[in-house]
């Protein structure tokens, strides 16, 4: 008997396997009620990557200029805390950081609502710690936004 249909192949996954088999996953977001496409859906993950890359290099370019002695290397050592310290803020105020609102996508609560300062500080710093972010569940939400509460959207 060829178990490659029933464990998967190590290309498809075991996803790809089980909607063969007929398990039916949905869209992403729809288990959190969001459309699923269009404003209010989930962010691609593209998108978002693109976006966190946006804003590494503008705190690169922030720690370069203001914080390091002109030093690249000084430059990247400054470049996390001036991250963490931008999406705090901008996050908490305008519930997106400048990558984000450039790609339009916005960090909202699961209620649809702002975040509130603590959920945004812990959302924050489990993105600076990185692991929780690239654990993504089958809505694509990393872990950093599932303890905080968050979704990220399109706007």
């Amino acid at each position: 008997m060829d178990n490659r249909q029933v464990l998967g192949s190590w290309l498809s996954g075991p996803r790809a396997t089980a909607e063969q088999m007929g398990v039916d996953f949905g869209y992403r977001g729809e288990r959190l009620g969001l459309p699923r496409e269009g404003r209010g859906a989930i962010a691609p993950p593209g998108r978002r990557m693109l976006a966190l890359l946006v804003d590494w290099a503008l705190c690169m370019l922030i720690a370069y200029a203001l914080l390091a002695d002109r030093n690249a290397t000084s430059a990247g050592n400054w470049a996390l805390p001036v991250f963490l310290v931008m999406s705090v803020l901008t996050v908490g105020t305008l519930g997106c950081t400048p990558g984000k609102m450039l790609l339009r996508i916005r960090v909202v609560g699961i209620d649809g609502n702002r975040l509130s300062l603590p959920r945004t500080l812990v959302r924050c710093v489990l993105l600076g710690v990185v692991i929780p972010a690239v654990i993504w569940d089958r809505d694509s939400r990393g872990l950093h936004d599932r303890i905080a509460g968050a979704v990220q959207i399109r706007i």
